[in-house]
């Protein structure tokens, strides 16, 4: 092991357990509970050696409706950390004893940010994510995601 996969080993052990495919349902909801939108999402997360980025995630999100949305973003290591700068958010992620958390800024929805906890299963076959939004600093709703490995 090398370059990017090594840095991240060393670093950020728990992340690369994240590595391959995943189906999950995310559930949106407001503060007070109520459910807003409900998909399905299919998500692979790479781990290049080398090149540009040392974490590529690739999102195919799918409604009930036949509505579907495709995303792909990477994010660069430094400092003990992964960060992101794409058209839709900005921000960056670390482990804590084998929790990743996340801080994310939207720039789409200016004055809108999450925080996201990810937690995999002992048995690294299903993984539990949490996203508290906020908007101009007050929280106004959270995303629950739900998903299993698939390869």
């Amino acid at each position: 092991m090398s370059g990017w996969r090594k840095l991240l080993a060393e670093n950020m052990p728990s992340m690369l357990a994240h590595e391959g495919h995943w189906d999950g349902i995310y559930r949106h909801q407001a503060a007070n509970g109520t459910l807003i939108d409900e998909h399905q999402v299919v998500t692979h997360c790479e781990f290049p050696d080398s090149g540009e980025y040392a974490y590529i995630q690739h999102n195919d999100l799918i409604w009930s409706d036949g509505t579907t949305a495709k995303y792909e973003f990477g994010g660069v290591y430094r400092d003990g950390k992964v960060y992101w700068e794409t058209d839709r958010f900005s921000g960056y992620g670390w482990d804590s004893e084998g929790l990743l958390l996340l801080r994310l800024d939207r720039k789409d929805a200016p004055g809108e940010r999450y925080t996201e906890m990810i937690e995999i299963a002992d048995d690294g076959q299903s993984r539990a994510r949490i996203w508290q939004w906020f908007r101009d600093g007050v929280p106004y709703k959270r995303t629950l995601c739900d998903e299993k490995r698939v390869e």
